[in-house]
């Protein structure tokens, strides 16, 4: 082959292009070096997070992480907040962030992650990213979540399926329902032979992310996940007030005369406990749900089935546990950061943490041997729905449209469930007011 021959002013391009190309090919070498391979010594460095992951299986998965970070002279710092956490932790991590003391991570989904990271506090893993492979082991839509404007800030470790319904087999058996329902009309059949049997048709729990959980299911189920798209994820006026989402606020109001006196605020794991003990025979929630059947010593297939709910067999609603990574001060700081979220995205980690939490592993192509029925059907499912489009974010659970926006929908769907003087129409005008304001916000 001839040998190239370059004039001197192009040479002296090359040169710089060189010179300006290896340092930061050097840096990011150094980088996962560091973060990874270094010497205890070097690498030490203290992580300070915000989470909740406080009770049962969650707290041991943090004390495994804590001592995973240990094992690279890294030390762990529970982020805590007296009195409470939720909003109010927070209004504390904001007044951190803007006094220039930020934590290394928060526990943040969804599209609160943008507005963390549009007011420029959060750090960019694409360094990590690219190292692991994040966008080829994620789901597009998944990694988006975790992306501003390109760049990863935060790292996804869990995906909850919202979309399931939970059923107790002896309640089913004893009402002589012989066959999962897969459309609203087979539900109701059932609901009905059910309550005429003496139980609780569908355990629900009054609160308004509950009424939204299963409202947004009814919305997937009725309308399809085009309709959802549009309507619930997007703020669509047309869609939100047109002819599907009435017929979705109908099928919502026939599932009340099916829950019994009690449901007003009960929390929903008590809600969960109805349907463990056989006093109920449906629930609407995510696999969350399936930890109190588990921990109650029962297994799935047998005491209890999972099911999509009806007419949502093609489709999958996610919430997604993440955690955004902050701007740190500091190279041992940075690097600590660094391998924690080495440790989050990990096979080990996810494995784990999601055997305990009762989620799946967000990562694609890990063996789910070790995993129950339940587990592996919403895994085969998840990735299914990502090659299909089908794979949408969850409302009610914070990932799809601006904490505003949610609260508007929540409020507007909990109004119409607890009130049975609104009309179908007073509600699909409170939906257009929100699309009408989320409009007017990206302007």
């Amino acid at each position: 082959m001839p040998r190239a021959h370059f004039a001197q002013p192009q040479l002296q391009l090359l040169m710089n292009a060189l010179c300006r190309l290896v340092p930061a090919l050097m840096q990011r070498a150094t980088f996962i070096a560091a973060t990874l391979l270094a010497p205890v010594a070097i690498t030490a460095g203290e992580v300070e997070v915000l989470h909740y992951w406080t009770s049962g299986g969650e707290a041991k998965s943090v004390a495994e992480l804590q001592v995973l970070m240990a094992r690279r002279g890294h030390t762990w710092k529970d982020f805590t907040v007296a009195g409470g956490g939720g909003g109010k932790a927070m209004e504390v991590l904001k007044a951190r962030v803007l006094a220039g003391q930020p934590p290394a991570a928060a526990l943040i989904k969804g599209p609160t992650i943008q507005e963390w990271a549009e007011l420029k506090a959060l750090t960019h893993l694409d360094t990590m990213a690219s190292f692991e492979k994040w966008d080829e082991v994620l789901p597009k839509v998944v990694a988006d979540v975790m992306k501003h404007k390109g760049h990863y800030v935060a790292v996804p470790v869990n995906v909850h399926r919202v979309n399931w319904l939970w059923a107790n087999t002896e309640v089913l058996r004893k009402a002589g329902v012989a066959a999962a329902p897969n459309s609203y009309d087979a539900f109701f059949a059932a609901a009905d032979r059910i309550k005429a049997a003496g139980y609780i048709a569908l355990a629900h729990g009054g609160q308004d992310w509950q009424d939204f959980t299963l409202f947004e299911s009814i919305a997937l189920g009725v309308g399809g996940a085009d309709f959802y798209d549009k309507a619930l994820v997007k703020l669509d006026r047309a869609s939100l007030i047109g002819e599907d989402m009435r017929k979705v606020l109908q099928t919502f109001r026939r599932m009340k005369p099916y829950v019994d006196s009690q449901s007003s605020g009960r929390d929903w794991n008590a809600t969960t406990d109805l349907v463990i003990r056989g006093k109920a025979g449906f629930q609407f929630m995510g696999d969350w749900a399936k930890g109190e059947f588990l921990a109650a010593g029962q297994t799935p297939g047998k005491e209890f089935i999972c099911l999509s709910a009806p007419g949502t067999e093609q489709a999958y609603t996610f919430n997604v546990d993440s955690f955004a990574m902050f701007q740190l001060k500091g190279w041992e700081a940075q690097k600590a950061q660094g391998y924690l979220a080495y440790l989050l995205m990990g096979q080990e980690f996810q494995e784990k943490f999601n055997l305990r939490k009762g989620s799946i592993p967000v990562r694609l192509g890990l063996d789910m041997d070790k995993f129950d029925d339940c587990a592996k059907r919403s895994s085969q499912d998840f990735v299914r729905s990502a090659k299909t489009g089908a794979l949408l974010p969850s409302v009610a659970h914070g990932m799809a449209v601006p904490p505003a926006a949610q609260a508007a929908l929540r409020a507007a769907v909990a109004e119409f469930w607890n009130n049975d003087t609104i009309t179908p129409q007073h509600t699909l005008a409170k939906l257009a007011l929100v699309a009408a304001a989320r409009a007017k916000q990206a302007l």
